[in-house]
């Protein structure tokens, strides 16, 4: 697989029409500038975050109504799903496994009132996942 760059990640952003187009560009802004080890790509037809080449977090853009940041530990099975933890203080994350959470954003307003928690969490799973 071709691993795309943030000049991709940009390219794809500016050809996106999505009804909440500025709540996704304000959290990929606001993720971008507090983890500085992280990398981006376009996975799931969306921005998606990494680390060493592993997707951890990855926005989902459907539907349209809202927008949602998918935290995982990349796309390849894992053995240790039933020993992984990790702690979200915030409450924001919204878990379907012990490993897999979303975090969704209805509006601007959702994004403002969630982004400092966000950039804290996302920081966290990003340092807890790195392997």
């Amino acid at each position: 697989m071709v691993r795309a760059t943030a000049t991709s990640v940009e390219k794809y952003l500016r050809d996106l029409s999505h009804p909440r187009k500025g709540e996704i560009e304000e959290l990929r802004a606001a993720i971008l500038e507090n983890i500085p080890q992280i990398t981006e790509r376009v996975k799931w037809n969306a921005p998606s975050f990494c680390v060493a080449g592993d997707d951890r977090i990855t926005f989902r853009l459907q539907p349209g109504d809202r927008v949602e940041l998918v935290f995982h530990r990349g796309a390849k099975k894992r053995t240790d799903t039933d020993t992984f933890s990790f702690s979200d203080p915030s409450e924001l994350i919204q878990w379907s496994t012990p490993d897999r959470g979303i975090v969704t954003f209805r509006d601007h307003e959702d994004v403002r009132n969630k982004l400092p928690a966000l950039v804290e969490v996302a920081s966290r799973w990003i340092n807890a996942t790195k392997e």
